[in-house]
């Protein structure tokens, strides 16, 4: 299957900017550039789907310019609602550092890096304004849908001409490394436009673009969004444990797709997996396959397979056969007690808020609600202390068959 075919397939492209792109995508070898603005120190999920169509462009033998937004990233891109708030220089370059370190990894140290800084740091208000801000007529920006949308409720000079900057990225681009395609998201369109209108109006040249969809879960929002708080792709920030969670229960209306957009899996191995979940969704083959491709892709093999082990483990209440870093891991968010000296398990129950009497305690312990390190407790007077904790550290309670608590063993 040709490259432009394959993107296709895989849902991946929304505009195009020429019928002439699909003939240079599949025969001829580009420059192409995608950017983001440095808004955290770490990427997260949603920014990974471009990452991978990044990714595969470069496997059918174009070459990558991954571009860090140090000077785009100080105005902020226009939001539907409000204008974003703004970052500190110093911390947009620390920001800056974390990312480009995610993407070199990402790419073997194959992908060219650049900060849009180094080249607008030193321009002056009136060269911009002669060099760039001349060849953009007022009502085409008006027109642009992210600003059109924020007429009404007010928007900042800093933000209308941010679409201006990015047009001059890709014409810096164009002139200095021959990049003559800009692959984006689809809320990104409107700047893409600005770019090749600006260096079709300067250099009498033609540039290219295609955006994404937005990837979006089953009710239209985000994908890797829980909650308001972004999958990281810093797996300091965000675990492979937690990010296996998330792809294995991902809704299976959408994993078909997922695999398409996220995976180099080849169209035959996602259509047998799409038979497998659509005949026994039970076993939820392709949500495993998800999640593997993603997670090795971002941190190896072995974070995959360590997060696999730690569910397991949890899924069967085998939390002795896990050491204690993946307890912490697979138990991250759970309600958290030190325990100083050594206790009656009744007392811990109560002490700790895990019931909200002595009698509720006893009726649980009787009803075998109670467990300890995966085990079924009955006895209220059992010693609480470092002897019965995994590797002298941790005590896991379960009470019921959900709720979980773990306690630090000082």
């Amino acid at each position: 299957m040709e490259l432009y075919d394959d993107l296709m397939w895989r849902g991946l492209i929304k505009d195009i900017s020429s019928p002439e792109l699909k003939d240079k995508l599949n025969n001829e070898k580009l420059t192409f550039y995608w950017g983001t603005d440095p808004t955290a120190d770490s990427l997260h999920l949603g920014h990974y789907s471009s990452l991978v169509t990044a990714k595969r462009l470069a496997k059918y033998g174009h070459h990558p310019v991954l571009l860090v937004g140090g000077a785009t990233g100080l105005i902020g891109d226009p939001r539907p609602t409000s204008e974003r708030e703004i970052i500190n220089k110093d911390v947009v370059l620390k920001n800056l550092e974390g990312i480009s370190k995610q993407v070199n990894k990402l790419f073997d140290g194959k992908a060219e890096i650049v900060n849009n800084y180094d080249w607008t740091y030193n321009i002056s208000i009136l060269d911009f304004l002669r060099d760039v801000g001349k060849y953009i007529n007022v009502n085409y920006m008006l027109d642009k849908d992210i600003i059109r949308r924020r007429l009404e409720t007010g928007i900042t000079f800093a933000e209308f001409a941010y679409t201006l900057i990015q047009g001059n990225d890709f014409l810096h681009l164009f002139e200095e490394k021959n990049c003559t395609l800009q692959v984006e998201g689809s809320d990104q369109w409107g700047n893409i436009t600005t770019g090749i209108d600006l260096i079709r109006k300067k250099l009498d040249k033609t540039a290219y673009g295609f955006t994404m969809p937005l990837i979006l879960d089953k009710y239209g929002n985000k994908f890797g969004k829980s909650e308001g708080n972004a999958l990281w792709l810093d797996k300091d920030k965000t675990s492979s444990y937690e990010l296996y969670q998330y792809l294995i229960n991902v809704d299976d209306s959408m994993v078909i797709h997922y695999l398409k957009v996220f995976t180099f899996l080849s169209k035959t191995e996602i259509e047998e997996l799409e038979e497998k979940n659509r005949n026994h969704p039970e076993l939820r083959e392709a949500h495993k396959a998800l999640a593997r491709e993603i997670i090795t892709d971002l941190h190896g093999k072995e974070e995959f397979e360590e997060a696999v082990k730690i569910s397991e483990a949890l899924f069967c209440e085998n939390v002795k056969n896990l050491t204690s870093n993946q307890i912490e891991i697979g138990f991250k968010g759970v309600p958290t007690f030190e325990l100083n000296e050594d206790k009656k398990l009744i007392d811990v129950l109560v002490d700790f808020s895990i019931t909200s009497s002595r009698r509720e305690a006893r009726e649980l312990l009787n009803n075998d609600a109670i467990s300890i390190n995966g085990e079924s407790v009955s006895d209220e007077n059992k010693l609480i202390n470092s002897d019965i904790a995994i590797d002298n550290q941790f005590i896991v309670i379960r009470r019921g068959k959900k709720k979980y608590y773990l306690i630090k063993v000082k």
